[in-house]
């Protein structure tokens, strides 16, 4: 299985010694999806509401250790969107079971409410 949570993030460079123009640049950062039940699974229930980000800041800070910035000191993570699960159909069949084995978890009535309320219209099949 495959599948990646697909993010849009700018950061800013603020070098102490060097002035730069641009200073601030955009990438494509994706996260890999954990398998449903696994550890990390949960991702989007505790990052993504909507189809938004549901913390920025502390998901900025996220973005910024995964991308090797937090220590950095000069460049900074200043924004972040969610734009799209990207996956295939055997890791969104597992999604849709894990899902439904722990509706409550949830606190909906259906897999499709829970897709709705965190990931919003935002998941992508790929073959």
């Amino acid at each position: 299985m495959e599948a990646a949570y697909v993010f849009r993030v700018a950061f800013r460079l603020d070098p102490p010694d060097a002035a730069v123009d641009p200073d601030r640049f955009e990438t494509t950062m994706e996260l890999p999806a954990a398998e449903p039940g696994t550890d990390g699974w949960l991702f989007f229930r505790d990052r993504l509401w909507r189809g938004e980000i549901g913390d920025e800041p502390a998901f900025r800070r996220l973005a910024e250790a995964r991308l090797g910035l937090a220590d950095a000191g000069s460049v900074e993570v200043v924004a972040a969107d969610f734009r799209e699960l990207r996956t295939d159909e055997a890791h969104l069949d597992a999604l849709t079971e894990s899902i439904a084995a722990d509706l409550d978890r949830f606190n909906a009535d259906s897999v499709d409410e829970v897709l709705r309320k965190y990931l919003g219209s935002s998941v992508h099949v790929r073959e």
